[in-house]
């Protein structure tokens, strides 16, 4: 018997094309399959567990000796409760609405011929994502719900962690009498890997790329696949002259110091200057004593002990880490200047009691989400309401913010008549 040699870009080529192929089936999976596929899948998640683990172990240690930053380290760690979780949130999936067939317009023509517009899979979706083992089960939950196919490309700092998180769900599936080529992934083969993905044009119908701005920029700049386009999270709080000192104190801190490595985390607080002497410090306070590194403008640094330098690049830095920049300004109107300098769109916050000050923020401020009196980590899709998130998406073409279930589908008109013909 002869062993026929194939190259890497081939042979993820070949899965693509697998991943292509079985998306014609999930497609036509009724509601109750679907929801029913996925509850297998998050048993299997929890049946293997101990598996998960082990395998984020390996990840990790590679991660700590080949120098993996605090954050990606915090990003890609799964522990027993982060399994868990994992498995409830394919769970809420798994109850939400279906997407696929929601009737979106009708009307029928003067010639009796009935038209409807319908929601439809895209087909195959696929992510590129890095030091991110819960994108793994988020994208392939909320793919196979709204009936698409998955193809999945999670980094080289993920690979033993994504292995045994698609080992689970593909045996799943299996179970379930669903092709597990339905959830596919590129990750042995590294870089050609993801860039077979990226030039899969007619095999796959969408990309999303979750991770550094390096990333996005690269999948953006080189991919022949449509891209939706999810961007790094350089996050604002403006603490106006109304802003209640209790308030000011606990939506920073939370913005901040809950998870600092995720994309919804605040990078910058903006204070306008009346207010300065009274929010300012107690609010660098409770930031320090959560354990964040203040990096102060020269007012900032007279009214704040071991406040360090700002410099301008921590305007636009996603510091992914327990640092924050914080800079006062002389109003409203300079505070939306900086953000619309800084900001990458994505969540920006006000913290006041003037409801004319809030309304404006609300109205001009031009991010994917903006918000008044709320910290920024509620920017998530699983807080949305969505169960998971396919990503937050930054642009402003088919989808924008936490993207969930609806926007992983495409329309299709039908058309039924009766025999008409165009005169």
């Amino acid at each position: 018997m002869t062993t026929v040699s194939v190259d890497a870009p081939t042979a993820a080529r070949h899965r693509i094309e697998r991943a292509h192929e079985a998306a014609r089936g999930v497609g036509l999976l009724t509601d109750a399959q679907k929801a029913e596929a996925l509850r297998a899948i998050a048993d299997a998640i929890e049946a293997a567990t101990d598996d998960i683990v082990s395998a984020n172990t390996v990840d990790l240690e590679r991660g700590e000796r080949e120098g993996l930053s605090d954050g990606l380290r915090d990003r890609l760690r799964l522990d027993r409760a982060r399994v868990a979780a994992l498995a409830a949130a394919v769970r809420d999936v798994a109850e939400l609405p279906d997407p696929v067939g929601r009737v979106l317009d009708e009307r029928t023509l003067s010639n009796g011929v009935r038209l409807q517009k319908v929601s439809v899979p895209f087909g195959v979706v696929g992510s590129i994502y890095e030091a991110r083992p819960n994108v793994t089960v988020d994208i392939a939950a909320l793919a196979l719900r709204s009936g698409n196919a998955v193809v999945l490309r999670g980094g080289t700092a993920a690979q033993a962690t994504n292995a045994a998180l698609v080992s689970a769900m593909r045996d799943a599936l299996a179970g379930r009498g669903i092709d597990p080529e339905a959830i596919q992934t590129v990750d042995d083969f590294g870089r050609e890997g993801a860039h077979a993905l990226m030039q899969a044009r007619g095999l796959v119908d969408v990309l999303v790329p979750r991770g550094s701005a390096q990333l996005i920029e690269t999948v953006v700049t080189q991919s022949a696949v449509p891209v939706i386009e999810t961007g790094a999270g350089v996050v604002h709080i403006v603490l106006d002259s109304s802003a209640p000192l209790e308030w000011a104190e606990q939506i920073v801190v939370n913005a901040k110091a809950q998870r600092p490595s995720v994309c919804n985390a605040v990078e910058t607080v903006l204070v306008l200057r009346d207010a300065a002497e009274r929010l300012v410090p107690p609010v660098a306070a409770a930031l320090q004593e959560a354990g964040v590194t203040v990096h102060g403008d020269e007012t900032v640094r007279e009214l704040v002990v071991d406040a360090v330098a700002a410099t301008d690049a921590d305007w636009s830095t996603e510091h992914m880490s327990l640092d924050l920049s914080m800079r006062v300004v002389d109003d409203l109107d300079e505070a939306l200047a900086h953000i619309r300098r800084y900001s990458t769109h994505h969540t920006e916050s006000i913290v006041t009691t003037d409801e004319a000050r809030a309304e404006r923020f609300l109205a001009e401020v031009d991010s994917a989400v903006v918000m008044a009196n709320a910290s920024t980590r509620f920017t998530d899709g699983g807080e949305f309401g969505f169960g998971a998130e396919v990503g937050i998406s930054t642009q402003k073409l088919h989808a924008r913010g936490p993207m969930g279930l609806p926007e992983l589908t495409s329309t299709k008109w039908l058309a039924r008549g009766s025999g008409q013909i165009r005169i």
